[in-house]
């Protein structure tokens, strides 16, 4: 008898994935335009790069450097402004193969809002509130200050009624208190988290490694900076879903957010040494469920075993 296949859907809110995967925004274009390179199949969504009200043209080079294990960044979300987004990536949404997240960026609430409005026309299935990009030319992150977050989510809210997702930041003092701050506003869930502040020097040119030398720190380094945050969140707020994101590359990695209470993971600077890291990733997750005896990834959510 051919043994029964686990269960790979996952809740988010009111969304229901295929997989517990999520492709993480900024390191998979628009989704529409990486499809070519990577393959969705395995991905309960993907997140398209975040776009602003207006065009950015981000930071000027270097913008990028490995640091050995993980990766500096300090790209600016560098983008063509909402309107032209809707106009380019809109029309390709339908034909990919994952539904696709959109994220939005502002410099105040109302640039968030105008932002969500055009993501739904252009038929996004869900929206990503980026409160925690560190790369913002006056330094400023929404996702350190509780008032100003829920600010920004209950703009958005107003403006769409597509499922939401706050993007918070592991810099964050109290991030339990920033995530209940978020939810009480109106997020559906809350995605924990994106990068860490760092910064490097090369010392053969003495020059910064980033043009605007702190940028975000990401990769498999800051995963137990991340792990933190959703076990943090998810032991303060246990009905809030959580998707946590932070230097996932293997079953493994995926399977230890899911015990922490997230109910899906975003794979993100993996991407770039592997486009098609999800396939493999899926693989040792059923490697694992069916090692273990367990029939569904809802099995796994917040199943750590405590001391």
């Amino acid at each position: 008898m051919r043994a029964r296949l686990p269960e790979l859907r996952t809740t988010v809110g009111p969304v229901t994935l295929r997989s517990p995967i999520v492709a993480a925004s900024g390191t998979v274009g628009s989704v529409a335009d990486f499809a070519g390179v990577g393959d969705f199949r395995s991905y309960g969504a993907a997140v398209a790069k975040s776009v602003s009200p207006d065009p950015w043209p981000g930071r000027t080079p270097p913008r990028l450097s490995s640091t050995g294990a993980g990766m500096l960044n300090g790209i600016g979300i560098q983008n063509p402004g909402i309107d032209a987004w809707v106009d380019e990536i809109g029309p390709r949404i339908a034909e990919t193969d994952v539904p696709i997240w959109g994220s939005a960026v502002g410099h105040d609430a109302d640039g968030f809002a105008e932002v969500a409005m055009g993501l739904q026309r252009a038929g996004v299935a869900a929206i990503e509130v980026n409160l925690s990009c560190p790369n913002l030319e006056d330094g400023h992150l929404f996702a350190l200050d509780g008032e100003r977050s829920a600010e920004v989510i209950r703009a958005v809210r107003a403006s769409t009624d597509l499922p939401i997702g706050a993007k918070l930041s592991p810099n964050a003092i109290d991030i339990a208190r920033i995530s209940a701050s978020v939810r009480d506003a109106g997020a559906d869930w809350v995605v924990l988290t994106n990068t860490v502040w760092g910064a490097g020097i090369d010392v053969e040119t003495r020059r910064p490694m980033l043009s605007g030398v702190v940028g975000g720190y990401s990769g498999s380094p800051v995963k137990p900076i991340a792990m933190r945050c959703v076990w943090e969140v998810s032991q303060a707020h246990p009905d809030l879903p959580i998707v946590g994101c932070g230097g996932v590359r293997s079953g493994t990695d995926l399977v230890e957010f899911l015990l922490a209470g997230a109910s899906a993971v975003a794979v993100g600077t993996a991407h770039f040494a592997e486009p098609r890291v999800g396939t493999r990733i899926i693989k040792e997750l059923e490697k694992y469920m069916a090692k273990h005896n367990v029939a569904s990834v809802g099995d796994l959510i917040g199943a750590v075993e405590p001391w």
